[in-house]
């Protein structure tokens, strides 16, 4: 295995104000979930968190709008925000995370200096009307389409443990296969108390199987990201999932829940022998 591992962060820069009813997630406006809830994160601040990921070590900054995908305004703002970060923190790789987008809308993101986009399929096409039923799966896989189509670098992956069977695991898998993903994240349910889901939480070792089947059946992504979960699923044994088969991480906060102090995360890279990517190139 690499003995480098990528740093990746979020930012989330416009916070429960989606209208869709994802079972899984606290920013749909439906569930109430008590989260931070705002239009758009000043610039300053961005640029702030930007810096200080950075600094940390994160190679990729990611700019998270919650809706169900771009429309005008929120491509302008999105753009805006890419442009000042690309002069600011030129060595940032900059990736949007906006829900469903058109080839057109990607290729003006990738203008102002995005590098990939991020929409994951979240589970198998089977067991999503069962999370979701205001837009189809589908739709899903056909922006994750139209990112290759642009040129950028797709990343996506899903989430484990909310409910689905095994025979879903594998289907999403497949599925993420043939959208030839530079980047995998692999989510693990975190439940808040506001959302109708309530599955029984993954152990540990189900969890480390799941990411050695990932890396198994992704043979051909460069990256297997384990981001949202993390602390709560692995928990001591966190310095586990690399054996496993990830060499990539999500530091700092995540969208609506906070992660592990990054302090301790980097300790925990040293500790264990790693090196800290700096170019996308690092192997």
């Amino acid at each position: 295995m690499s003995k480098k591992i990528f740093l990746c962060s979020i930012c989330n820069i416009n916070s429960g104000t989606c209208n869709e009813d994802c079972k899984f997630c606290s920013q749909s406006v439906k569930y109430k979930a008590d989260i931070e809830r705002y239009k758009q994160k000043p610039m300053n601040q961005i640029l702030e968190e930007a810096r200080h990921l950075e600094a940390l070590g994160a190679l990729g900054f990611c700019l998270v709008t919650a809706q169900k995908g771009l429309d005008d305004k929120t491509l302008d703002f999105v753009c805006n925000i890419a442009s000042t970060l690309k002069h600011e923190v030129p060595r940032l790789r900059l990736i949007a995370c906006n829900g469903t987008a058109s080839l057109d809308q990607l290729n003006e993101l990738k203008r102002s200096g995005v590098s990939a986009y991020n929409h994951n399929l979240e589970t198998s096409r089977e067991f999503y009307s069962q999370v979701c039923t205001t837009h189809p799966w589908e739709e899903r896989f056909e922006t994750c389409e139209n990112v290759n189509r642009s040129g950028l670098k797709l990343i996506t992956g899903g989430i484990f443990g909310m409910g689905e069977t095994h025979e879903d695991r594998l289907s999403m898998l497949y599925s993420l296969k043939e959208l030839n993903p530079i980047s995998v994240p692999l989510n693990f349910y975190h439940h808040n108390p506001a959302l109708p889901l309530n599955p029984n939480p993954l152990t540990i070792d189900e969890s480390l199987e799941l990411i050695t089947l990932a890396r198994r059946i992704l043979d051909k992504s460069d990256r297997i990201m384990i981001a949202g979960g993390r602390e709560i699923t692995f928990k001591e044994r966190q310095h586990e999932i690399f054996g496993a088969g990830a060499n990539s991480i999500v530091i700092g906060n995540y969208l609506t829940t906070a992660g592990r102090d990054a302090h301790s995360d980097l300790t925990m890279l040293k500790d264990l022998g790693f090196e800290i990517a700096f170019s996308p190139e690092d192997k």
